[in-house]
């Protein structure tokens, strides 16, 4: 070691300016303040540092705390030690230049300041307290065997709920070996057409003129073409199914409360495209999306009731619940139980075993009965609301689909429906036309409308969003 060299890292050992003040040991501080030092670069690759008796002595550390900062900075990569060089500030290559990267486009728009988009329940009124106990209470009794590899039907104590259920609420006739529980309807369509065409039904699928377009999507990803039958007031016109332009062996209903139309299938018309199935060996599926929410009527019963080995019933709890639940159910003829438990697999991938405890225990404890009577009557309070606001504010708009479900249509004058969903978005409504439901192969006139949903917005905030809307409304022709 040369005079020189000594002098020189002794002046660097003066100049090191290391702050020991931070918590922790006297080790851990020099360790901290030797590694900034590195990395801020006031000590660059190369430099050559005191002997660590020198740097004990200037900062008043003992020589082997020094010494074994040294070997661990050493052995961590920051410093180099040879035999005749001392200790140096290790080399490495620059770092690359910070390249500013572009701040993401957000996922989803920025929710409307008023959402009367249709579909979607009161959030707010999920029943929180009763779902916690039933939890509890379904947790504590279920078997261990639950906690294992389940049935791809769902669980047992389930499809016992939902039987009872199903029979006295909507008429259907079935037992738990015909149940198969799965995450809602969109996966209930994609276990019977599968995916490629290779499901347990194959199409063509006749279907309603107007529905929603994301179940026409995913019938076309599994190839799956959609033959839309026209509707009138009283439902769709299931008397064209023997005439469609292509051969169809099934058909999608909304046969309660049409969507997004409004109104039940006319009682003759549910006996005909039962004994249209029955002819050609076809199937009906049901949607039952709405069931629970009847207001000027009485419930109509499902069209499965007719003819349980022509019908699947479907429904889920994503509008009497939340569609942050994601339970459905199937109510299949027997001769497709085997086929759709096979499609499902043998591993339960979709629906949580809690979950359906959970709801299993609400249904037979009442809980679920009484939050779905509470949502009627709330739901029904802030229809009267739109429909009085409307007679007060927008005579001219005629409201219509209002005697069941979470929304309503308003029918407006021919040519403004573009317009009005403009304006409604500058009014900061959320909504929809009736345009973004219809078949793009329907060949009926299109009248103009909005499709209203009252079930969303917060009690505090819908008569706002009433007042928004009709700011957003046609003025009369």
């Amino acid at each position: 070691m040369t005079e020189s060299w000594v002098n020189s890292a002794e002046r660097i050992g003066r100049d090191l300016h290391v702050d020991l003040s931070g918590g922790g040991s006297r080790r851990a501080a020099l360790l901290h303040a030797l590694r900034e030092a590195v990395r801020s670069g006031r000590l660059a690759p190369g430099t050559r540092l005191p002997p660590y008796r020198s740097l004990a002595a200037d900062l008043g550390l003992a020589r082997n705390t020094v010494a074994d900062a040294y070997a661990e900075l050493v052995a961590e990569g920051w410093l180099t030690a040879r035999q005749g060089s001392g200790t140096r500030v290790a080399e490495r290559a620059a770092p690359p230049p910070r390249v500013r990267v572009p701040k993401r486009a957000p996922v989803a728009p920025e929710p409307p300041a008023h959402n009367l988009v249709q579909g979607q329940p009161d959030a707010g009124s999920f029943p929180r307290a009763a779902w916690l106990a039933a939890a509890r209470r379904a947790l504590t009794a279920a078997p261990n065997e639950a906690f294992g590899p389940g049935d791809p039907r769902g669980r047992v104590e389930l499809r016992r709920a939902l039987t009872a259920y199903l029979a006295r609420s909507r008429g259907v006739r079935a037992d738990p070996e015909r149940i198969v529980v799965c995450s809602g309807f969109a996966h209930a369509l994609r276990l019977l057409f599968g995916t490629g065409g290779g499901g347990v039904l194959r199409g063509p699928l006749a279907v309603e003129a107007y529905g929603l377009g994301f179940h026409r999507s995913l019938l076309a990803t599994a190839k799956v073409r959609t033959v839309p039958l026209p509707l009138d007031e009283h439902g769709a016109r299931v008397e064209e199914l023997a005439d469609a332009p292509v051969p169809v062996r099934a058909v999608l209903l909304t046969p309660a409360h049409q969507f997004p139309t409004g109104g039940p299938l006319h009682p003759s018309r549910r006996a005909a495209v039962v004994d249209w199935a029955r002819a050609r060996s076809g199937i009906v599926l049901e949607d039952d999306y709405d069931g629970e929410f009847r207001y000027d009527r009485e419930p109509v019963g499902a069209l499965q009731g007719l003819d349980p080995e022509r019908v699947v019933h479907i429904g889920s709890v994503s509008k009497s619940l939340s569609p942050a639940v994601r339970l459905g159910w199937m109510v299949l003829p027997e001769h497709l139980v085997d086929a759709v438990v096979t499609a499902k697999g043998e591993r339960e991938a979709w629906v949580s075993v809690p979950d359906q405890l959970t709801l299993a225990d609400l249904i037979e404890s009442g809980h679920y009965d009484r939050h779905v009577r509470r949502m009627r009557q709330r739901y029904r309070r802030r229809r009267d609301q739109l429909v009085a606001v409307l007679a007060e504010r927008a005579p001219h708009v005629t409201v219509t689909g209002i005697a069941a479900g979470l929304h309503a249509v308003l029918r407006l004058p021919p040519g403004t429906e573009a317009s009005a969903v403009k304006a409604a978005a500058w009014h900061g409504v959320g909504l929809e036309g009736l345009a973004a439901y219809r078949h793009p192969e329907a060949r009926a006139p299109a009248p103009d409308g909005l499709v209203v949903g009252y079930a969303t917005p917060a009690e505090h905030a819908y008569t706002a969003a009433l007042d928004a809307l009709c700011r957003a409304l046609p003025p009369p022709p």
